[in-house]
């Protein structure tokens, strides 16, 4: 059937492997790139978990792999540091371990890791909006193929002044492969866009939450 289609339906077929090879590249890499921030990610976690001291979760942070994790530990000891050498140089003091953050330092350094969460979020989901765009464009296309290519039949059949239904016949289903195949592309992009996004946004929020837990370790402290 493939060697008798119409150009039409050939350029379309070619058109939709293209999106197949496109969509599984996207969905082999997401997944090799969450397995790896889930394995980075595990440990350092659990070790900042049992930390009692913000400078033991600074120090994993600098020995672990780099990880959305990490970078929330950096940002907020950088956040700090530079907030207590503020302080020290409106104070004239050198040693200032024991001055505390204002409600205001507080809210900023929330917002502060609220946007290395988000940034990490844009990071990771980069390529998956793809998948639902193939998802969503390749059903169209086949049906644009299999519309072409049966009206192709048709014209063909009326040149040839013959309404045999084995004369059209050919040619529809041959057109109608291009349906065929864009659902074979389609559907795997839609199971992974929903597994895809769905593991962002349970790593969003755990980013999220592991903010929350890096300020309240600086709260156990007496840091803020």
């Amino acid at each position: 059937m493939l060697t008798i289609a119409d150009s039409t339906t050939k350029v379309v077929l070619v058109l939709l492997a293209v999106l197949s090879l496109v969509s599984w590249a996207i969905m082999i890499a997401k997944w090799w790139e969450f397995r790896a921030l889930e394995k980075a990610s595990e440990r350092f976690v659990a070790d900042v978990e049992a930390s009692t001291k913000f400078e033991q979760a600074a120090a994993f942070a600098r020995r672990a792999k780099p990880s959305p994790f990490t970078r929330v530990v950096t940002r907020a000891a950088d956040f700090l540091g530079d907030v207590r050498a503020s302080q020290a140089a409106q104070a004239g003091q050198v040693d200032v371990t024991r001055m505390m953050l204002t409600a205001a330092q507080v809210e900023a350094l929330r917002l502060v890791l609220d946007a290395e969460a988000e940034s990490s979020r844009d990071q990771y989901g980069r390529y998956i909006p793809v998948l639902a765009m193939i998802a969503s464009a390749s059903p169209l296309i086949g049906l644009l193929g299999t519309v072409l290519g049966i009206i192709s039949s048709f014209i063909g059949l009326s040149a040839k002044g013959s309404g045999n239904i084995g004369a059209v016949a050919p040619g529809v289903a041959t057109a109608l492969i291009a349906t065929a195949a864009a659902l074979s592309v389609a559907i795997p992009a839609v199971f992974g866009y929903n597994i895809f996004a769905n593991r962002l946004n349970r790593v969003a929020a755990r980013v999220d939450g592991f903010g929350s837990e890096v300020i309240g370790l600086m709260a156990r402290e007496g840091r803020l």
